[in-house]
């Protein structure tokens, strides 16, 4: 069978384990009934995800131009703390800026490779930790806008990690941690402005991955470059397509190129 379709991150359904889903414009792919099948990645064509033409993807699935114009690539979307919409301050789009920043959002710690700390829209969770491959998280504050929880992570980093390393995520190199008694030793580390939505009481959640096997050397897929790869499926983690030959496949950040699937 063989789809075609521009890639885009993987849709997920929380449960146990994660169902995850590549979602294309005429097709529908539940990725769990993949595993233990062969299947062959081809590179088409580019597709930006804003203008959907066929020019190199520079970032986020968009081509060079769309990157450094719209609004969904604007450096407050990877940096929070640089959200102005609150001071009602236009970067890009005003209107847009209103809608996405200043609604709640999440400060929270997750497991993925190691105890990390994160911003996300409250709507996205738990997605945001799918996404990252964690198999633990908390959340340890709700905040009205995008700027406190940017500056409450930014405070926060100094004393805890803020990058996921997809290596160790993917080989399940991971022990458990009490996220509960990290989030008191950080709680007096947190910006006055953002400390009276500190979250006192909550659980863990534990997140499952659809994994038969977790690959030794993981080795990254650059289907730009290789152009069509076939492999057997032998797990889904975060983002990535886990392969039995140790090859791993980031779906999202190969967002904005065509390709067409066949599952054998």
């Amino acid at each position: 069978m063989i789809y075609q379709g521009v890639l885009t991150k993987m849709a997920t359904e929380f449960s146990q384990p994660i169902q995850y889903y590549l979602v294309f414009k005429n097709d529908f792919i539940n990725v769990n009934q993949l595993l233990n099948k062969e299947i062959t990645i081809e590179f088409v064509k580019y597709e930006c995800l804003n203008c959907g033409q066929d020019k190199p993807i520079y970032r986020q699935g968009y081509d060079k131009q769309c990157f450094f114009s719209i609004p969904q690539a604007a450096d407050w979307i990877i940096r929070p703390e640089l959200s102005t919409a609150h001071l009602d301050q236009e970067d890009r789009d005003l209107e847009y800026e209103k809608k996405v920043q200043l609604q709640p959002h999440i400060v929270y710690l997750a497991n993925s490779s190691n105890v990390k700390v994160g911003v996300t829209r409250k709507q996205q969770i738990p997605t945001r930790w799918i996404d990252q491959g964690a198999h633990e998280a908390l959340e340890i504050l709700e905040v009205p806008n995008r700027y406190l929880a940017g500056i409450a992570e930014v405070a926060l980093k100094d004393f805890v990690a803020d990058k996921t390393n997809w290596r160790k995520m993917l080989k399940n190199e991971i022990e458990d941690e009490n996220l509960t008694s990290w989030r008191s030793q950080l709680k007096q580390h947190i910006p006055a402005e953002a400390a009276k939505y500190f979250i006192e009481t909550n659980t863990e959640t534990q997140i499952n991955f659809p994994v038969h096997k977790y690959p030794e050397k993981p080795k990254s897929l650059n289907i730009k470059k290789t152009l069509k790869y076939t492999g057997h499926l032998v797990g889904i983690k975060g983002q990535y397509l886990i392969f039995e030959d140790d090859t791993v496949f980031n779906i999202r950040a190969n967002e904005g190129i065509v390709v067409n699937l066949t599952i054998s």
